[in-house]
């Protein structure tokens, strides 16, 4: 009997107040399976398709290219998303405060506040995508500011309840979403493709590096989930199965309607909202989105504890929540911010290199200090730093005067990007065999 009374405690119990609380470990393989799931489905997801199916600089690619390049990109990101939960589900810890144990305290400051900008940077865009949404589903009836109102306030309060949602998307929302994905998946495919002329390979691996990122813009937040799951197992499981089947459905059905479409991102929602009863199914994925900018709420509130540990975070997140919605109302044009968001992100794809490298293989396996006095550790910044030279080495982004600083940087060392390039996956390796290079010298030393 005192078994089954703590199984439903365990299933009650919320995210604790404080950093310096102990953890509840509430979540099941289901719980975050299902999690992982909702969070790779997006209304963003569908118009990104196009950076698959068309490159930057490269003819369209064919289908099956499309298709192949999704699935490999999603997976090798969704494994660096698994590999960060499952720190955390080792330590207990959410995402910023385990970088105390990488560079001491002061130093997990620089990613803590990278973290902080992007995701509430992530958290305003999601909640202009939810307006959009609103706005094609009701042909532009709706003002923007009540639905950003409302949709601002709905994510504040899952914020608040992380765990309580988690258990909710579960039961209920995941259900309906793969009952709306598998619709709308079967009407498109009953209509037929019009033919695709001048395809080529060439953008095969910027096609990868596309989807790649995409999911490792989760790596900074997914301790922040898995610290509450039941095992390790479980943790890396769930987020590998839930979210690259997600995400490859989201991109191959987002890249079969611009086909349909003539590759114009503006109208792939008509292909939606065009087939019988589409509007009903169409409405649930809006609604769905919330969970996207709750995400960053929420994780964005867990940062702000890594440098204020004592400050209750049911208080940051509805001040974050509110801030975001502000922010919301009165921001239209995403072009160049969106661009900003793009480099803040490329931070994490090796900083999670370096955390798995030296959590598995180094430091970690004896046990990282995450205490509020952890010592400096100046040394793990190098190979972040190198990781993020490469990256900015083969995509530079569009800001034209960063861009042009690497340009030049490429033609001083005589390397230039060309199809064979992914940004996120060179980037990724360097900061790892970096890393892995200080953990023998250390292992030596010892």
């Amino acid at each position: 009997m005192t078994s089954i009374n703590e199984r439903r405690e365990s299933r009650t119990a919320e995210a604790p107040l404080l950093l310096t609380t102990e953890v509840p470990r509430s979540l099941s393989f289901a719980d975050q399976t299902a999690f992982w799931a909702n969070l790779g489905v997006s209304l963003i997801g569908f118009t990104a398709a196009i950076y698959v199916l068309r490159p930057d600089g490269h003819p369209q690619l064919p289908i099956v290219a499309a298709l192949l390049a999704t699935v490999v990109g999603t997976v090798l990101g969704t494994g660096m998303v698994a590999a960060a939960g499952a720190v955390g589900a080792r330590t207990g810890a959410p995402a910023m405060a385990n970088f105390r144990g990488l560079f001491g305290t002061r130093l997990s400051y620089l990613p803590t506040v990278a973290n902080i900008v992007q995701c509430v940077g992530w958290a305003v865009y999601e909640l202009t995508v939810i307006s959009g949404g609103v706005r094609s589903l009701t042909h532009g009836r709706f003002a923007h500011a009540p639905v950003i109102l409302a949709a601002g306030l709905l994510c504040t309060v899952m914020a608040i309840w992380p765990l309580r949602v988690l258990h909710i998307l579960r039961k209920y929302v995941t259900v309906a979403v793969a009952v709306s994905m598998l619709y709308l998946t079967v009407q498109l495919l009953r209509q037929p493709l019009p033919p695709v002329a001048d395809t080529s390979w060439s953008g095969f691996f910027p096609g990868v590096d596309s989807t790649l990122a995409v999911a490792v813009s989760f790596v900074p937040l997914a301790a922040d989930y898995t610290r509450h799951a039941h095992s390790v197992r479980a943790a890396t499981g769930a987020s590998m199965i839930g979210y690259s089947a997600a995400q490859t459905w989201c991109y191959l059905l987002g890249v079969v309607a611009l086909i349909q479409v003539g590759g114009d991102p503006d109208r792939i929602f008509d292909t939606f909202l065009g087939v019988a009863a589409g509007w009903v199914f169409f409405a649930v994925l809006v609604l769905r989105e919330s969970d996207q900018s709750f995400a960053n709420v929420y994780s964005t509130a867990m940062s702000i504890q890594n440098l204020l540990p004592r400050l209750d975070r049911r208080i940051i997140a509805a001040v974050i929540g509110a801030l975001a919605t502000v922010l919301a109302l009165g921001v239209h044009d995403f072009t160049g911010f969106s661009t900003f968001l793009a480099l803040i992100g490329s931070v994490f794809v090796p900083l999670c290199a370096v955390l798995v490298v030296d959590f598995f293989c180094g430091r970690g396996r004896r046990g990282w200090d995450l205490s509020e006095h952890a010592p400096a550790r100046p040394l793990m910044v190098l190979p972040w730093l190198l990781g993020f030279a490469v990256y900015q080495l083969f995509n530079p982004g569009s800001v034209e005067w960063w861009a042009r600083f690497w340009v030049r940087v490429q033609d001083g060392i005589g390397v230039h990007p060309g199809w064979w390039s992914s940004a996120s996956l060179f980037s990724f390796l360097a900061a790892g065999a970096a890393t892995g290079l200080i953990v023998l010298i250390e292992r030596r030393r010892a």
